[in-house]
């Protein structure tokens, strides 16, 4: 895709989102249960949209609601729902819409103060780590949690997002069985739905306000060495990018006696304070050093510094060395730290990567004599693992992850944007290097590898195709001039279908995924020979993936 001409410039005017139009869409607009792209439908984060499209909209919260209030009662979930939201324009609106419902099907919920004013933000992983810790009581009434979020997507879109009593993403069973049920109430114009007046909900006697800022601040010192990060002084900066983390921030520097400055305080739901991303849209994206360049340009300011999306499940990392590192590096040296500097984790505990990783990892996690296991796209697969502790950490490409606290026991089972920037301190104090030095030195010991990302055109038919391929249908022996290791369509960690095609050799890789919502296919691929390797092994892939196609019958 061809860098747009704002991409990394302040944003203009002209693109900024109106957000009067988008909250007055939000209720006007009623989606068409006919039009399958105004459906509720559930990805690998929840159902997400824009009021103007009708793909997120009243109705669509509404239905989603009490859909989940009847999976609650069916599978015997009557604890408290802990609920979060992030600075989005449409994030308010659909948490008191849901609120609505919540409190009309007698369901106790706890929001952050504020919330039902447009403060009061709560990050993803803070919902995750509220619902585990109330359910380490077993005696307790199970508790999950909803958090209204889009993610790092741009000002538009609204987002929202099911958390079942195991902390994180909730599996696909069940975010199917809500999404049915969502468009079945849809069908029957909202007719089940079970609702009362806001007012009414937030004086409910199942409505509690809840600090969420405390308990997870005064926790992080059982996850984290924040002792040595305050001991050694460093200066660290962190950019919120007007995201729902910005009220946690002060209080962990203050708790912990950091020095660490908020370097943007600016809470806008047109988010104007952003550079422009690489294709001319504004996308809280922290791993991008387009939507980065406000703190990009002040890393000689800092020892280490850290942004976050808008719900905080996301990390970059800024050092003076590197800039803004790429994911796949950043989770290279945390895994080489955490494992060997957590001698509380179990022997056992295996590397959790996504199949579309750097295997910058695997190398690391073989130099540890630690287990790796690759799974499908998606933190929901790492969920089990880190509640376990057979998994010490998860992370995935798009800048997530998690890990295990000190004991070895579960923090979260959601992305934690906020743990991984305060890792890279950690990092940095204990080993006097920081992360993008320590990378340089996995480099000079596992090699050099380059990483790509691609879209490539696919028709419909192809996009479906993708299920249907089987290892044999790849009749390549070689990939870029090495041997082919291996042939998936699952993932070798657990079995589960990856929803593509990964191809393996000695020195590279490619993985294909067909796109949700665009007529393309998504192709990773990464060479530990150069560039040049890069370039053949992506042409290569394009022909291997053709040729699949075709024994697939599309």
């Amino acid at each position: 895709m061809a860098t747009h001409p704002l991409a990394g410039k302040p944003a203009p005017k002209e693109i900024l989102a109106d957000i009067p139009r988008l909250l007055a869409d939000y209720t006007a607009v009623r989606p068409d249960p006919a039009d399958p792209a105004q459906l509720v439908s559930f990805g690998t984060s929840g159902h997400r949209g824009t009021s103007g499209a009708g793909s997120f909209n009243e109705d669509h919260i509404l239905a989603i609601s009490q859909a989940i209030c009847e999976h609650r009662a069916a599978a015997a979930i009557t604890g408290p729902l802990y609920m979060g939201m992030d600075t989005h324009a449409l994030s308010l609106p659909a948490l008191e819409t849901a609120l609505e419902v919540f409190a009309a099907n007698g369901v106790d919920v706890m929001i952050q103060p504020g919330a039902s004013q447009g403060q009061g933000f709560t990050p993803t992983p803070v919902i995750s780590h509220a619902i585990l810790t109330h359910n380490r009581d077993a005696g307790a009434a199970r508790a999950d949690g909803v958090v209204v979020t889009p993610s790092h997507n741009p000002p538009r879109d609204g987002g929202f997002k099911y958390n079942p009593p195991e902390g994180g993403p909730a599996d696909t069973a069940t975010t199917k069985a809500i999404q049915d049920r969502a468009n079945e109430i849809l069908r029957q114009k909202l007719a089940p739905v079970r609702r009362m007046p806001l007012a009414r909900a937030l004086a409910a006697a199942t409505t509690h306000l809840h600090d969420y800022i405390r308990p997870y601040v005064d926790d992080l010192g059982n996850i984290l060495d924040m002792e040595a990060i305050a001991g050694a002084g460093l200066k660290i900066g962190a950019d919120p990018l007007g995201g729902s983390g910005i009220g946690f921030l002060e209080p962990i520097a203050e708790r912990w006696g950091l020095n660490l400055t908020v370097v943007n305080k600016t809470v806008d739901p047109t988010f104007s304070f952003m550079s422009v991303d690489k294709d001319g849209k504004i996308r809280m994206d922290c791993s991008s050093p387009y939507a980065m360049q406000g703190l990009i340009a002040l890393k000689d300011d800092f020892d280490v510094a850290f942004g976050n999306d808008p719900d905080f499940d996301r990390h970059g990392i800024v050092t003076r060395s590197h800039g803004l590192m790429n994911p796949n590096h950043y989770l290279a040296v945390a895994v080489d730290y955490l494992f060997r500097n957590r001698p509380g984790w179990r022997e056992d505990a295996a590397v959790g990567k996504t199949v579309v990783s750097s295997s910058m990892i695997d190398r690391v996690a073989a130099s540890l004599g630690r287990k790796l296991s690759e799974v499908p796209v998606g933190f929901k697969w790492f969920v089990d693992g880190l509640l376990d502790g057979s998994y010490g950490f998860g992370g995935e490409e798009s800048a997530g992850a998690s890990f295990l606290r000190k004991d070895g026991s579960v923090w979260t089972t959601d992305k934690d944007g906020i743990i991984m920037g305060l890792l890279a301190a950690e990092i940095t104090a204990q080993t006097g290097r920081e992360p993008g030095e320590t990378y340089a030195e996995l480099e000079a010991r596992f090699g050099s590898p380059v990483y790509e990302r691609l879209d490539a055109p696919a028709t419909p038919a192809q996009k479906a195709a993708f299920k249907r391929l089987t290892p044999d249908m790849v009749d390549a022996g070689t990939l870029a001039g090495e041997a082919i290791t291996a042939r998936l369509t699952r993932a070798p960690g657990n079995g589960a279908d990856i929803g593509g095609l990964k191809v393996v050799a000695q020195n590279g890789w490619f993985a294909a995924r067909p796109s949700g919502t665009e007529n393309i296919y998504k192709i990773y691929a990464e060479s530990f020979l150069g560039r040049e390797h890069l370039e053949r092994l992506k042409a290569e892939a394009q022909g291997i993936v053709n040729a699949a196609f075709r024994a697939a019958g599309a």
